[in-house]
This record gives C-alpha cells, structure tokens and sequence, in this order.
C-alpha cells in the first residue's frame, strides 16, 4: 500500500514534465482504453503502451535540449517533476533554438501579468519576489539535471523582464502617480522602445559584460539567476540616460 501511494505523487509530478502534445497523447490514450470495454484488459494494456510511450518521447525531447542529460543519473526520486516543469519555463526552455529567446518572451507575457492590477507595489513586491523564486527554483532544478546552468532553464529571463522595464514603469508613475497599463508599452508610438529594451537585454545577456559573466560563478541558484538581473539593470541604465537626454526640436 505505501508503494502505491507513493507511486501517486510520482505519476501527478510527472504530468508537468510533459509537454501539450505530450499531454494530448495520453489523453487519446485514456479514451481508447474508456471505449475498450468488448475486450476487458487490452484498452488497459494499449494505454499502458501509449503512456511509455509518450515518457520516451519526453525523453528524447530533454535530450535533444540538454545532450549531456544521463535520464538514470536523475535527482531522485523522480525523473520528472513540477520544480522542473517551471523552471523550465513551463516546459518553452525545452524549444532547441535559442531557449533565452523564447523564455524571454514568456517574460514580457510575465510583465504585462504584473501591470494588470495598476499597482506600484505589487509590480515592485513581485519582481523583487521573483528573483528569490528563481534562485530557489533554479538551484533545484540544477540537481535535477545534474548540470550547471543548463541551456534549458529560462525561469531566470523570465523573471528578469519585467526588471528591464522599472526604470521606464517609475518614470511614468513619478509622472502621472500611477501605473501605466500594458497597452502602454505596446502602442504605435511606444513600441519601438519595447523592442529596443528586449533585445538590449538579450544582447547584454549573451555578451555579459562585467559583472554578468562573474556573477555565473555563484553558487546554485543565484549563479542562474543574478546574470540575467544584472543584465537587466544594464537595460535600466541605458533607459535612464535616454529618458535624461532633451528631447529633440
């Protein structure tokens, strides 16, 4: 009885290490063994099939994304879990092309989020929350994978984005005492300047000027994440000095 409810928790983990066609898959698999009832037992053993199937597909898909991942030499005592999942951004850090990319753009879904309740606080409150999740996150999902830094953790740029934004998010604030909405930074006049931020960031995030690259030899965690800050407070710096610079005639 312990085994089995032990091996409860496991298989519940295990669903957040799968990606949506994943997912659908063992759907499918669940209503033909449903619609199997003539033959009682062979819907069961076609969905048991289906199931090892789909984890092998989940398999080679981490493989693809990290080569140097041993799937027996996993953190125990699960192969596949939530810490993972999230960390992973949601599983978009799996993606083989430019993971940072493509988890930076889960980031500006994750800044728009922070503007929806029009507070200052809030926005502040959680970014700063934000790093500590990602340290904590991030550092177990290193053990996980047995790897440093891995390609496919992203839940640092994620976090980050909305870091890249605060200096422009407390200029206006200071200007109009209160907070601006999504629709802001998305506007036919503003938008130009949201793309700029994204990809300075990226840039800064791939050259790592000092002390990005430094900050990589911290421990766990906060190896992953305070680069992607750092270059986040770049992207602050050199939005500051734009907002200070006369505007032209």
């Amino acid at each position: 009885m312990s085994g089995a409810a032990n091996a409860l928790p496991r298989l519940n983990a295990s669903l957040f290490g799968l990606s949506g066609g994943e997912l659908l898959l063992l759907l499918i698999a669940l209503l033909f063994a449903a619609r199997s009832r003539l033959r009682p037992g062979a819907g069961f053993e076609k969905f048991k099939g289906l199931v090892a199937e789909a984890l092998d597909i989940f398999n080679r898909t981490a493989e693809i994304q990290d080569p140097n991942l041993d799937h027996e030499d996993l953190e125990p005592p699960m192969k596949f879990n939530l810490v993972l999942w999230i960390a992973q951004g949601f599983g978009v850090g799996r993606i083989p092309v430019a993971p940072g990319t493509f988890g930076s753009a889960i980031g500006m879904l994750w800044f728009a989020l922070l503007l929806l309740p029009g507070n200052f606080w809030f926005y502040a409150g959680t970014m700063v929350a934000g790093i500590f999740l990602s340290v904590w996150l991030c550092g177990a999902a290193e053990k996980v994978l047995r790897q440093t830094d891995p390609g496919s953790i992203v839940l640092d740029e994620i976090i980050a984005l909305p870091i890249c934004f605060a200096a422009w998010v407390g200029k206006y604030f200071s200007k109009y005492g209160a907070m601006p909405g999504p629709e802001h930074f998305f506007s036919s006049d503003t938008w130009p300047l949201t793309l700029a931020l994204f990809v300075g960031f990226r840039l800064f995030d791939v050259i790592k000027p000092w002390p990005i690259r430094q900050s990589q030899k911290l421990p766990g965690g906060w190896g992953v994440t305070l680069d992607d800050v750092l270059a986040a407070l770049y992207v602050n710096v050199l939005t500051a000095l734009a907002f200070c610079m006369p505007a032209g005639r």
